[in-house]
């Protein structure tokens, strides 16, 4: 760009620059055009509203989980069963898991694949279709169920002596108790 753009007072005053005076040197001349002509930054062309709506449809997006973290955050995750056992049968199906299921947990939290597990048993019942027993088993965050399954059947087949021994435990657990639920818990702490 030439110097004698129209519009521009520091540009007008180079230009009129006194012939009879001392000229300006050329580190006074750039720093003239530079300080009445700053760089600009363009966008580029090629910016079309389909980007511009895939912008704003992500920060759409992740809006409510910034939002969200908010008021809590989180912490383990816990696998909770309720389950309800058959009148009669509570004092085997209490052998039943100190017997197998207890070895397997913990040996699961001794490997850390598990941060924790506990037992709750419900002393009051609202009516006879409510749960007896609750099983909570704590996992450090949702990653550590990645393959769970796998490691599990590895430790059910050394502790319990492999699938068909597994298989028969889990029959006879089905007939002296009935899973309620099996829910998956976040556990928060409000900040």
């Amino acid at each position: 760009m030439g110097t004698a753009a129209l519009g521009c007072p520091a540009r007008a005053k180079l230009r009129n620059f006194p012939a009879n005076n001392l000229l300006p040197t050329k580190r006074y001349a750039k720093r003239m055009i530079l300080l009445a002509d700053p760089p600009t930054f363009h966008f580029e062309e090629n910016l079309t509203m389909k980007t511009i709506y895939r912008l704003v449809a992500f920060l759409l997006l992740l809006a409510p989980a910034v939002l969200s973290q908010e008021h809590y955050s989180e912490g383990p995750v816990w696998r909770v069963s309720l389950i309800r056992v058959k009148p009669t049968a509570m004092d085997a199906y209490l052998t039943s898991l100190r017997q197998s299921s207890k070895p397997i947990l913990d040996e699961q939290k001794r490997q850390g694949i598990i941060m924790d597990y506990k037992l709750f048993l419900k002393e009051t019942k609202s009516n006879p279709q409510d749960w007896d027993l609750c099983l909570a088993v704590e996992y450090k965050n949702h990653a550590a169920l990645d393959g769970l399954t796998a490691k599990g059947e590895m430790l059910r087949d050394k502790i319990i002596g492999g699938k068909q021994p597994a298989q028969q435990l889990a029959e006879k657990r089905a007939e002296i108790r009935e899973v309620i639920s099996s829910d998956l818990l976040q556990e928060i702490m409000l900040k």
